[in-house]
């Protein structure tokens, strides 16, 4: 591992009052920034340095800064979630720059994905998706049967834990050229397809999706394999090929 020292960076910022208004790039200088630090904590640093001379701090989105929430949805010099693969923006550390690097910072772009201010943006749309069908309906009565109780084929439980890695933070529609949703939809609706508690919703549930998916604006999913690239968890593109026989099964029934 590199040692630690401090560095000087430009930083090109969207910065954006609301979705009815129009952005535009921003130039700060920004000096001594450890290389131990994370990329939000060298946008902590920004924020103090602005607030410092009275300007208006940057908005941007972050929560449990783990890696593990996925609220931190960052364009970083043309790559969602930065240059490092499989790591969410909170992860990426400032050793992955040099010193007098010039970094692009922007929102998630998305019609789906309208911008609430400066590199925040909206991500409701999931939401809605997941709500439309992303669960499983349990009798809570008291008679709960234990999950344990109902066996699962190792492969499968496998297959639904890795597509259940999803954190739905977006970078698969930032990425995708036509703004499609259909990785996130695909690993939803695998996580419970593969599942014997899930089988029982399962045609209602992708159907209910997919037209959700639709109805948000995401676009159509082409083929060219960016979102599963880009993917902080590695979400691969089969679960796209499930949805879409899960989806061809349920409008034959």
């Amino acid at each position: 591992m590199a040692s630690s020292k401090n560095i000087n960076i430009n930083l090109k910022v969207w910065r954006q009052k609301n979705a009815k208004t129009q952005g535009a790039m921003e130039t700060y200088s920004l000096a001594d920034v450890s290389t131990d630090s994370s990329f939000l904590e060298m946008l902590d640093q920004l924020n103090e340095q602005l607030i410092g001379e009275k300007k208006e701090p940057v908005a941007f989105d972050h929560d449990c800064r783990e890696g593990i929430c996925g609220m931190c949805s960052l364009f970083i010099n043309g790559q969602a979630h930065g240059p490092e693969m499989g790591v969410t923006t909170c992860q990426l550390h400032m050793r992955k720059f040099k010193d007098g690097d010039t970094i692009y910072v922007e929102p998630f772009r998305s019609k789906a994905f309208p911008v609430i201010k400066d590199l925040m943006v909206d991500r409701s749309s999931f939401d809605r998706i997941q709500q439309a069908g992303g669960f499983v309906s349990v009798n809570t009565s008291g008679n709960t049967q234990d999950a344990n109780n109902i066996p699962v084929p190792k492969h499968d439980a496998d297959r639904a834990f890795e597509a259940a890695a999803c954190i739905g933070c977006g970078a698969c529609v930032a990425t995708c050229k036509n703004g499609s949703a259909m990785l996130f939809v695909g690993a939803k609706v695998s996580q419970y397809a593969l599942l014997p508690q899930g089988k029982i919703e399962a045609a209602t549930r992708v159907q209910n999706m997919v037209r959700q998916m639709d109805e948000e604006g995401f676009g159509n999913c082409t083929n060219t394999g960016a979102c599963e690239i880009e993917c902080p968890k590695g979400i691969s593109l089969e679960n796209i090929a499930r949805m879409n026989r899960e989806y061809l099964k349920a409008t034959l029934e």
